[in-house]
């Protein structure tokens, strides 16, 4: 059992890491998400590098990156994959769990913020995503610890195909009323409350992190010799809290060429009488091409999330499906009039995953 659980690991982590080696066609291309596509045609800046017109540089399309992480969060969330029963005092669980999040692949923003085809010859990405995937997956190796009376504590770590993404988290439970068997509380159903974080890495362009809150309620209903079927439901509450890198914008332009550079205005550097402003210095070119660099703002957004779900055990061998969507709207679910009308008729997304694992 040793052998084949260390084979297991090995492998899941082997996944993750090759997930990782290169750009992946819905790995983000924030550098694509300007308000005035005509600022930066094939990526290249559209300013006058002579400085004989004035030149405004491109400006971040906030609000498609928003969207964009809003979608990507819903499907690295916590699932809150279980019932409201522990694994009992000294138990654990361990297991494989596959998720397949719904987007908005037809939107604008998943088409120019994501990075599509990559050229075989020249190793060059498409200028657009023409065919976004329909559905994220995220695939995660999950160990469950419980430590009696009603308190267990989670640790996953999971990567999504077709992206560079690793994602990782924790999560805690405590349930208040489980495992009565007779009289009164033998009638009543499990109840759990719980939470969870999520964060990712594997991409320099935007850090993501989720915190939930959410609440269980479940059944158990034996069956026959060993075998247990549960069916549960629950509500749960995320915090999404997405940041972007610095990015720029016209990939295409070498600021540096473009101004001409020879160092930064500072003493001993400085050949002029004027003060030491600590900006770059142009010879004979224009410094316009490095306001081109900016960073999003961040994403604060919340989601209400309905989940359904069955779990089979016989044994030590457990398998589960469920049902993940939106409660709301995802504009019903801000707390900021602004987000509110960011997101604004953006379609409620849903979650189908399935479990593999053993208790012991």
């Amino acid at each position: 059992m040793r052998a084949r659980l260390a084979a297991f690991v090995a492998a899941t982590s082997f996944a993750c890491v090759s997930a990782v080696a290169s750009a992946e066609p819905m790995d983000p291309a924030l550098e694509r998400l300007a308000v005035d596509d005509s600022c930066h045609p094939n990526g290249e800046w559209a300013g006058d590098a002579t400085g004989a017109t004035v030149s405004r540089p491109c400006r971040a399309d906030d609000a498609s990156f928003k969207r964009l992480i809003s979608q990507y969060a819903f499907a690295f969330a916590p699932t809150a994959m279980h019932s409201a029963r522990t694994t009992g005092y000294g138990g654990f669980h361990l297991s494989l769990q596959a998720d397949y999040t719904s987007i908005s692949s037809d939107k604008d923003y998943w088409k120019k913020g994501t990075r599509g085809s990559v050229d075989p010859s020249s190793g060059a990405s498409s200028k657009l995503n023409g065919s976004p995937s329909g559905m994220l997956q995220l695939y995660s190796l999950q160990f469950r610890k419980s430590f009696g009376f009603g308190f267990e504590v989670a640790g996953l770590v999971g990567f999504m195909p077709k992206t560079s993404i690793v994602s990782g988290g924790a999560d805690v439970r405590f349930s208040i009323l489980e495992g009565f068997r007779t009289g009164i509380g033998g009638v009543l159903p499990d109840v759990a409350v719980g939470g969870g974080v999520r964060t990712i890495t594997g991409t320099p362009q935007f850090q993501i992190t989720i915190a939930s809150l959410d609440a269980v309620v479940s059944k158990p209903l034996p069956l026959q010799d060993s075998m247990v079927l549960t069916p549960y439901l629950g509500y749960q509450y995320l915090w999404i809290f997405g940041d972007s890198g610095l990015i720029d914008l016209t990939p295409g332009t070498d600021a540096l060429r473009y101004c001409n550079y020879a160092g930064q205005n500072v003493p001993g550097v400085s050949t002029d009488n004027g003060p030491n402003t600590g900006q770059p210095i142009c010879k004979g070119g224009s410094p316009l091409d490095f306001n081109n660099n900016v960073v999003f703002k961040p994403a604060r957004l919340e989601r209400h999330r309905l989940l359904f779900g069955l779990n089979y055990r016989y044994e030590m061998v457990m398998v589960g499906g469920q049902f993940l969507v939106d409660a709301v709207p995802p504009a019903d679910a801000q707390n900021d009039d602004a987000d509110k009308k960011i997101l604004e008729g953006e379609s409620r997304q849903y979650t189908l995953s399935f479990q593999l694992g053993a208790m012991f």
